[in-house]
């Protein structure tokens, strides 16, 4: 089996596409890990924030969490409606750009990309989080523990659509399991007492109170937890995934559910159970989550249970990342925004390129900021609402077009509206703290994009032409062949140029006074048997050289001789041992590819490389 077989899986046909595409039960774990698991984190982001207000930030987070919802919803039917008038999929490129133009296209394709790589960082960093809070001792290895994660999840996701909805369904719905029944359990208890819900194992005890509640405090705690409401956009952009649009809205639907009783059930609980954030970079700290758990059914089985799950869930949020990072590469490739080389699709249907990249640029940026999530948090959420906000804002200019859909396009203008006022509250809280890293990033993407479409334009110029083929005064090309020494490669690079041309130049590099033997040779093997065959006479040129170098004076000869024949192509034929090991390869020189090399870069349009490959058969 080839390793690559092993590794992520057997190649499969384009006809075989139909069946790679995913409904309702692979959707939620592929396009909505993301946000659901966002759960783990929003909420906590917010409380971290109101530490310093002690037992009496508790106060605060259920109208923090409130209004975060009531901006999900809004998004909610906002992205339905894209769906429907989307189908191609694209989410807020595609609609920014369609309906705002090219512009606000990319700045929203920007934003994405950039809340792509963040979503798959923080995810990791999160889930590593949640294990190291469960495990103290793995603390000291967080950023291996994240790196290693990383691994795994470009390999699985390098396995195709269906088999990463497979693999990611069990933990998936395990943690929605364990949060449902956590939160129903602890709702109960909260009822039946009162509101005096006793905790089977006691939350820590809070921090004194260091500061007066303030607005400022309040609208930072707001956009920390609007890293809740991010990854809600994917299904939107990996439309084409499923097998049909209603799929998709429904889709969305569960997610945003799930998401919004997950939410409203961890700030009720954390309020009634009097749970307050750990300092994140503390010894002693613990996840928002385990706390609650400890507190509503303790430290027995199922909170082992549930930790795993949340421990899973996070690190696979990183998944959304992987799907839709690709999947905006590829439509930004296609408009020629970047490389094309990223919408081509691999052995498993799905686009390597991208999900490699994404790869390298989440291991980065977990090397830069150590794994740690509270400090990935500040650089969050504002790709996702500037993408938000681009993407309803544009769909207001499509129903607008369509002349109807008033009530379409009120929805979509409310979105536009609160996302965008989202987008201001985000950046000016979270500027200092890390988000004016995002502000900048996003002119430096757009500025990379810009340069690449300019470099398609220029070539698509350079080399387009609309003039039939011309047939008037062709020249057959002159023929040059580097001769190190007499062989079957020789013999095999002559014979093809043989029925080339019938000027053909054989050159040997060679110090002074090693010139003889080679001349003799080329009289006897070369020059006689072409003559008696009435073909034409190759040439051998001697190129001094005194100080050993070989590739120099074969170039420079080459070069010369395309600028004194200018109405001639000049094809160097270059022969190559070819070994059947790889590693046998270091036992050799390189001197064919440098010489390759060298002639494409020192070269011009008329001077052509042929390689004629010489295989060894030998063990």
């Amino acid at each position: 089996m080839h390793i690559l077989d092993l590794l992520i899986g057997r190649p499969l046909a384009s006809s075989e596409e139909r069946a790679e595409q995913i409904g309702i039960a692979k959707g939620i774990p592929i396009f909505g890990l993301d946000a659901l698991s966002s759960a783990a984190y929003g909420p906590e982001a917010a409380l971290t924030l109101l530490i310093p207000l002690g037992l009496a930030g508790l106060n605060y987070v259920v109208p923090i969490i409130f209004c975060i919802i009531v901006l999900l919803i809004i998004v909610f039917f906002s992205y339905r409606q894209t769906i429907e008038a989307y189908p191609g999929g694209g989410g807020s490129y595609t609609v920014a750009r369609e309906n705002l133009g090219t512009f606000p296209g990319l700045l929203a394709a920007s934003a994405l990309l950039i809340d792509y790589v963040l979503t798959a960082a923080v995810g990791i960093s999160a889930g590593i989080g949640a294990l190291t809070s469960a495990v103290p001792s793995l603390h000291p290895r967080t950023l291996s523990l994240c790196l290693l994660a990383l691994l795994l999840l470009t390999l699985v996701n390098l396995r195709g659509v269906r088999e990463t909805g497979g693999i990611f369904m069990i933990p998936t719905y395990l943690f929605l399991g364990c949060m449902l029944i956590t939160i129903g359990i602890g709702v109960f208890k909260a009822i039946a007492s009162g509101g005096h819900p006793a905790p089977v194992v006691a939350p820590p005890v809070p921090r004194a109170a260091l500061e007066a509640v303030s607005i400022w405090l309040l609208l930072k705690a707001f956009s920390s937890g609007c890293t809740a409401m991010t990854g809600v956009e994917a299904v939107s952009n990996g439309v084409r995934a499923f097998r049909d649009t209603k799929a998709a809205q429904q889709t969305l639907a569960l997610i945003i559910a799930f998401l919004v009783i997950m939410l409203g059930g961890i700030a009720f609980l954390a309020k009634e159970y009097k749970v307050t954030a750990t300092d994140p970079n503390g010894s002693d700290y613990q996840s928002l989550l385990s706390m609650l758990l400890t507190a509503v059914t303790g430290r027995g089985t199922f909170y082992y249970i549930a930790i795993t799950s949340i421990l899973l869930v996070l690190i696979f949020s990183a998944n959304t990342a992987f799907a839709d990072f690709p999947r905006v590469c590829r439509f930004l490739a296609e408009d020629r925004f970047m490389p094309v080389s990223l919408a081509n699709r691999g052995r498993r249907l799905v686009y390597n390129e991208g999900i490699v990249a994404l790869s390298l640029l989440t291991a980065a940026l977990l090397l830069v900021f150590k794994g740690v999530t509270d400090r990935l948090i500040p650089l969050y959420a504002v790709g996702a609402f500037l993408a938000f906000t681009l993407s309803q804002a544009g769909m207001v200019a499509h129903w607008k077009r369509q002349r109807g859909g008033t009530r379409s396009m009120f929805v979509n203008g409310l979105g536009a509206v609160a996302t965008g006022i989202t987008v201001l509250v985000v950046v000016v809280a979270k500027f200092t703290e890390g988000a004016w890293i995002t502000v900048v990033a996003i002119p430096a993407i757009l500025l990379f994009m810009h340069r690449v479409h300019r470099h398609y334009e220029r070539v698509a110029v350079e080399i387009g032409s609309n003039t039939p083929l011309e047939t008037d005064d062709l020249k057959h090309p002159l023929v040059v062949i580097p001769l190190q020494q007499w062989s079957k490669i020789a013999t095999s690079a002559l014979r093809t140029a043989l029925t080339l041309s019938d000027q053909i130049k054989v050159l040997h590099v060679a110090e002074e006074g090693h010139t003889q033997e080679v001349c003799t040779r080329f009289q006897e093997y070369v020059e006689r048997p072409t003559e008696n065959a009435h073909l034409p006479k190759p040439e051998l040129v001697m190129l001094q050289s005194p100080y050993r170098f070989v590739v120099g004076p074969i170039v420079d000869y080459v070069v010369r001789l395309a600028e004194e024949n200018p109405d001639r192509r000049v094809i160097t034929i270059v022969p190559e041992l070819i070994e059947n090991k790889w590693y046998n390869y270091f036992l050799h020189s390189q001197r064919a590819t440098l010489l390759k090399t060298n002639l494409l870069m020192k070269g011009n349009d008329r001077i052509s490389v042929l390689n004629i490959p010489c295989y060894l058969k030998g063990q």
